[in-house]
């Protein structure tokens, strides 16, 4: 494990969302991005070395929108950035924490994640981001 890649927060509108980082952060996103695979739409803020993603559902069956019908909108995850995700993966499977998948999917930013199953880490959603 290298460092906090960024923090994941879940909004219902991304385009409102990222007017109102923009005032907060005093820039705007430098990348906004669909992945459909996961049914998100995602905008990257740059703090320093830190990010913030803010994450939208685009479809009624995405993580992000059944997030929402259990919550409001809030800090969603906590992605942390690792050298080798499969290998992670497995050290943390040993460890005796559930993986949310058996293998590493796309995600945003160019990145391989893996999410932790939250109820195995203190009720916190922790993503394993590798860069591709």
């Amino acid at each position: 494990m290298n460092k906090i890649e960024h923090i994941g927060i879940a909004v219902k509108n991304i385009e409102e969302s990222n007017i109102l980082f923009t005032k907060i952060l005093g820039r705007k996103p430098y990348k906004s991005e669909q992945v459909d695979l996961e049914g998100v739409q995602t905008s990257f803020f740059k703090i320093g070395k830190n990010k913030i993603e803010l994450v939208a559902a685009t479809s009624a069956t995405s993580p992000i929108s059944k997030f929402l019908k259990k919550n409001s909108e809030g800090i969603h995850h906590i992605a942390i950035d690792v050298s080798d995700i499969t290998a992670e993966m497995n050290r943390l499977k040993r460890e005796g924490i559930r993986l949310l998948s058996d293998q590493p999917k796309r995600g945003a930013d160019a990145k391989l994640i893996c999410f932790l199953h939250p109820k195995d880490t203190n009720g916190v959603l922790i993503e394993l981001c590798q860069q591709v």
